[in-house]
């Protein structure tokens, strides 16, 4: 049988340059081209106060991880979970007609029960015998009935 190489540590991300990953890298790249055009088209102070602004959260989407996931995938975990109702409640409306179709279809349906025969002691005893020898020995009643 040919053995095949099971891929291991799949959520380790490959380093690019040093510790910095590829998504490192691309959201450090992008901060830097939004701090270029913010220091070309604005005034110092607002060129500041943006580089602040920019420089806390490059670092949070970049390097911060909370329970070993990015925080992205945590941001967007929260925002599905708080557009969901906080309570899950079955309810299926049934139209009139619909509800007593159902209705007619659960009574018009009969159960057969079979009974069984009732099983004697000698009867266990016999069987526990056959169970505990593994098939090899039959009882001498049960023997006579085969043949």
């Amino acid at each position: 049988m040919q053995q095949f190489v099971v891929p291991q540590f799949l959520d380790v991300e490959d380093k690019v340059i040093g510790p910095i990953t590829v998504r490192q890298f691309i959201i450090l790249l992008a901060a830097g081209g939004m701090e270029f055009v913010a220091w070309k088209w604005t005034d110092f102070s607002l060129f500041i106060a943006e580089t602040i602004f920019n420089g806390i959260f490059t670092i949070l989407f970049a390097f911060i991880k909370i329970n070993g996931r990015p925080v992205h995938y945590f941001l967007l975990n929260f925002i599905q979970t708080t557009k969901r109702p906080w309570l899950s409640i079955w309810n299926k409306e049934f139209l009139r007609g619909e509800f007593f179709s159902k209705k007619d279809a659960h009574e018009t349906k009969r159960t057969v029960t079979v009974i069984k025969p009732h099983l004697g002691t000698s009867r266990l005893a016999e069987l526990s015998l056959v169970v505990d020898t593994g098939g090899i020995y039959e009882s001498e009643t049960r023997g006579n009935q085969k043949k």
